[in-house]
């Protein structure tokens, strides 16, 4: 038997929990993972934006695919999906929150951090992270006394503001959205030595995967001091059959990977342009073009994940003709790049090995 993290923003716990509570989806590009899966393993259960634990669920069935709508009313992204049944299932105010300190302080990814810290998020980046055995042990016997106690954890208005949405409709949908709190900073344009450094390891990343890399004019002489390109690996000229208009939008994106003439990713780096301008220069691409089918990533801090989400949920990018931006454009961390630029054997690798790093609106 072995453990994994299962991750729920509020929505689709709510929704869950109004369900039979005997299927479990997860992402399509997860289904290698979701394939591993075995009868008995347990998945356990994470609450995101309030990071609280709520729950143990154990598979009953190997894997199937589905697009029958669970979670959303009509386009369900969690596709991969296991029979479960629920051995834990706590209502919100009595899920565990993970800065409790007989949780935080036994953790292994937890406990040599102080609580104000970031750097343990990546065990709660995605679903179906292998829980170490001493973790899950702690965490099964936390929730199943929880299960007994009813302990209240009552609710800080922090997280009373986090678990605000508000829904609109589309032409085929409801979508939740978020009205981000003014933020001042937003409107400072800033560079920094560590957004470039960000920038080129972009670079250097798409370069190992065989890619064509994209620089706006503007950045390249910052962005080449810390990337040596190979020769004909940095474009001059960009290789598309675009109208005037979204070649200029294009050629302002921070790092863009090219295969052939096909964009194949496109990265908005946080400090070369202040979020919220990088986000809606991601929302210009997909308005210009709604047949453009790109992955596109705003790249930030940590710490700065649940603002860039918010952004993107913003109601105006939800009603473009390809769909809400929340459903092609992701975040992804510094810190995440960084891991990704040590990987060894990226010569190898696709660009897919991202969907392991990225975070979507909808799941925070």
């Amino acid at each position: 038997m072995k453990y994994y993290t299962n991750l729920f923003s509020p929505e689709t716990y709510n929704a869950f929990s109004k369900s039979d509570q005997t299927i479990s989806g997860f992402r399509k590009h997860q289904k290698n993972t979701v394939a591993n899966l075995k009868v008995g393993d347990k998945l356990i259960c994470y609450v995101t934006r309030i990071s609280r634990w709520i729950g143990i669920l154990e598979v009953t069935e190997k894997y199937f695919e589905d697009d029958t709508p669970i979670f959303f009313t009509e386009k369900d992204p969690f596709i991969m999906r296991v029979k479960v049944k629920p051995v834990v299932w706590l209502s919100l105010d009595k899920a565990i929150p993970i800065h409790e300190d007989f949780i935080w302080n036994s953790l292994s990814f937890t406990k040599t951090l102080p609580k104000r810290s970031t750097q343990w998020t990546g065990m709660v980046r995605n679903s179906l992270n292998r829980l170490e055995e001493t973790d899950a042990k702690l965490l099964v016997d936390a929730l199943t006394n929880q299960n007994i106690e009813n302990k209240l954890f009552k609710m800080t208005e922090d997280d009373s503001k986090k678990l605000k949405r508000t829904t609109v409709r589309t032409k085929d949908k409801e979508v939740d959205v978020v009205v981000p709190e003014d933020d001042l900073v937003e409107d400072e344009k800033i560079e920094t030595p560590e957004s470039m450094k960000i920038q080129a390891l972009i670079a250097e990343i798409g370069e190992r995967m065989g890619l064509k890399i994209w620089l706006p004019k503007r950045d390249r002489g910052r962005v080449l001091t810390h990337w040596v390109p190979e020769e004909e690996t940095l474009l001059e000229i960009l290789p598309l059959n675009y109208d005037d208009t979204t070649i200029k939008t294009i050629e302002n994106i921070d790092v863009i990977w090219i295969r052939g003439r096909s964009i194949v990713r496109a990265f908005e780096v946080e400090h070369t342009t202040a979020i919220y301008s990088g986000i809606l220069r991601m929302a210009d691409l997909m308005a210009l073009q709604p047949n453009l089918n790109i992955r596109a990533h705003i790249v930030a801090p940590l710490e700065r994940k649940v603002k860039v989400l918010d952004e993107i949920r913003r109601p105006v990018f939800t009603l473009l003709e390809k769909g809400p931006l929340a459903e092609s454009c992701t975040f992804i961390s510094y810190e995440s790049i960084e891991e990704l630029a040590k990987e060894k054997r990226l010569e190898h690798m696709r660009d897919s090995v991202l969907e392991n790093y990225e975070e979507f609106a909808e799941e925070i």
